[in-house]
C-alpha cells in the first residue's frame, strides 16, 4: 500500500485524468479501502482542491473548478508530449513567450529519464520550412483574439469587428449586405465555429438579418467591443463547417480573385482541381469559367497553369498584366 503523501498524489493524478470516479473505482485502482478514500478526499480538501461528490446510485467523485491551478499530473507519455508540443507549436501570435516559459517549467521539473529523454527527441529533430506552397508568409492570429471569438461562440453572443477584404469580381450584387464579407464597414454576425486549413483561422458565421453564411479569414478582422447581446443559435445545414470553409473560401477567402474562362467542360475542370481551388460554373458543353482565388497573383497563375487547359482571363487586370509578363518571360525561355 502506498504511504499517505504518495497515495494523496495518486489519488490527484486519477482524478485529473477523467470527469469523474466511483469512490468503489478509486478504492480498487488504489488497493485501500472505500473509508480510505473518503478520508483521502477530506485531506486533499483541506489542502485546497475542489474535490466534489455526488450521492446516489450513481455515485461518484469529480475535480472541481478551483481558485488556483492545483499541481498537473502527468504520465511519462503525456509530459514527453507537452514538451514536444510546446516546442513545436506555430502559427498563433502572441504565445511565443508564454510557451517558452511553461516549456521551461516543465523541463525543470521532469524527472532526469524524461528530460533526457525530451532533450534527445529535440536535438534529433530538425523543421523544414512550413510554408513551401507559395510566396506569401502564413498569416499570424494573436491568441487573445481566437479566445475573444471563442468566448462569443460559447456564449452565442453576436460578434462585431472591422473587415476590410478584398472584393470578388462578383461582389457588386452583394455590398449592401452589412453581413457580407466584403468592405470596409463594421460587421455584425452569428459566430459558430473557428476552422483551421491550411495554416489559416477561418470563422463560420451568420447574418443576424439575412441568415446568409459567409466565411471569415481571421487574420483579416478587428475585433471591435463586445456587444454583449445574445442570440439564439441556428446550426448551419449540414453540420458540417470545415466542409463549408472549403467551398467558401474559393471565393471569399483570399487577396486576389479571379474569373477565369476555360476552354473545356466544367467536368474536365473539376477532375484536375482540388474543390478547395475554386468553383466551376458551366457556359456550355466545351467552355466553363472558373472561380478562383490565392493570396498573390503568382499563385494564381500557378493553378491555371496546372490547369492544363486553354483559358482566357479578362480580369482583375493585375492578372492580365502577370500572366501577359510571365507569357513573355516563358517565350524566351525556349528561344
Amino acid at each position: 500500500m502506498l504511504e499517505t503523501s504518495s497515495r494523496l498524489l495518486a489519488l490527484l493524478a486519477l482524478m485529473q485524468s477523467r470527469p469523474e470516479w466511483p469512490g468503489s473505482e478509486l478504492a480498487e485502482r488504489l488497493n485501500v479501502t472505500g473509508r480510505t478514500v473518503r478520508n483521502d478526499v477530506d485531506r486533499l480538501r483541506e489542502l485546497g482542491y475542489p474535490v466534489e461528490a455526488v450521492r446516489g446510485p450513481a455515485g461518484h467523485y469529480r475535480l472541481g473548478a478551483g481558485a488556483k491551478l492545483p499541481p498537473l499530473l502527468l504520465d511519462d507519455e503525456e509530459a514527453v508530449a507537452v514538451a514536444i508540443g510546446l516546442r513545436a507549436g506555430r502559427g498563433v501570435a502572441g504565445i511565443e513567450d508564454s510557451a517558452t516559459r511553461a516549456l521551461a517549467k516543465l523541463q525543470q521539473v521532469l524527472p532526469h529519464r524524461l528530460r533526457r529523454q525530451v532533450t534527445a527527441l529535440h536535438q534529433a529533430m530538425a523543421e523544414g520550412p512550413s510554408n513551401t506552397d507559395g510566396n506569401v508568409p502564413d498569416p499570424v492570429v494573436g491568441a487573445t483574439v481566437l479566445a475573444a471569438i471563442a468566448a462569443a461562440i460559447r456564449d452565442s453572443a453576436l460578434l462585431r469587428f472591422d473587415y476590410p477584404a478584398p472584393a470578388r469580381p462578383d461582389d457588386a450584387p452583394r455590398r449592401n449586405d452589412a453581413s457580407a464579407p466584403f468592405g470596409d464597414w463594421p460587421v455584425l454576425v452569428e459566430p459558430y465555429r473557428l476552422v483551421s486549413w491550411e495554416r489559416h483561422w477561418y470563422l463560420v458565421a451568420r447574418g443576424p438579418e439575412t441568415g446568409a453564411w459567409h466565411t471569415y479569414r481571421v487574420d483579416w478582422l478587428t475585433l471591435r467591443m463586445a456587444t454583449g447581446r445574445r442570440f439564439p443559435p441556428t446550426p448551419l445545414p449540414g453540420g458540417d463547417y470545415p466542409a463549408f470553409v472549403l467551398r467558401d473560401v474559393a471565393t471569399a477567402g483570399w487577396k486576389v480573385h479571379a474569373s477565369i474562362t476555360v476552354f473545356a467542360s466544367a467536368e474536365d475542370v473539376l477532375a484536375r482541381i482540388n474543390p478547395t481551388v475554386g468553383v466551376v460554373e458551366a457556359v456550355d458543353e466545351s467552355t466553363s469559367v472558373l472561380l478562383t482565388g490565392a493570396d498573390s497573383l503568382e499563385l494564381i497563375a500557378v493553378y491555371i497553369g496546372m490547369l492544363g487547359l486553354d483559358f482566357h482571363v479578362t480580369e482583375p487586370p493585375a492578372l492580365v498584366e502577370h500572366l501577359r509578363v510571365l507569357g513573355e518571360r516563358y517565350a524566351r525561355a525556349v528561344n
